[in-house]
């Protein structure tokens, strides 16, 4: 009896398993985006990213928006600022939070109101260290505008997009 081929086969698919962790890099939990107004053309997508290694989030796209950017809120000078960040640094094991005020994925020229309880489809793009990029797809659940608290300057009030 030759086990050879069976031992070869479970090598295989051992390796295409590992392969396919390997990909897998970075956790998203829970993923949502906030539901918008009519004539609203901008909201966000929220989530938590977790990285097994040291990764970067350098683009988002979704077929909903136009353009689709890393943003940062924060405090300067007692003003909260936003602005589009090349790339978002995900230290290895450590849950970076895209919430309402602090980071999130700016979803800018929406091509259509975004309604509660549709689902969004989003890509992000992660970078590791050695320059590879790897895409991960995911759909957000449209929550409520009044889901959480949301800072004192709302999405749909951006000037210069």
């Amino acid at each position: 009896m030759n086990f050879q081929p069976i031992a070869t086969r479970i090598t295989l698919a051992a390796a295409l398993l590992l392969t396919g962790f390997a990909h897998a890099q970075v956790s998203v939990q829970d993923a949502w985006v906030r539901a918008t107004v009519p004539q609203q053309k901008a909201t966000g997508a929220f989530m938590r990213l977790t990285a097994a290694q040291d990764m970067r989030l350098v683009a988002a796209s979704s077929p909903v928006a136009g353009i689709t950017e890393v943003h940062e809120m924060k405090m300067v000078d007692n003003v909260m600022k936003m602005r589009a960040v090349p790339a978002l640094d995900l230290p290895a094991g450590q849950a970076v939070e895209l919430k309402p005020g602090g980071y999130h994925i700016m979803l800018l020229d929406l091509k259509q109101p975004v309604a509660q309880g549709a689902s969004v489809p989003l890509t992000l793009v992660f970078e590791g260290k050695d320059g590879q990029r790897q895409t991960q797809e995911l759909q957000a659940p449209v929550r409520a505008l009044g889901a959480t608290a949301a800072p004192a300057m709302g999405h749909g009030k951006h000037s210069g997009h």
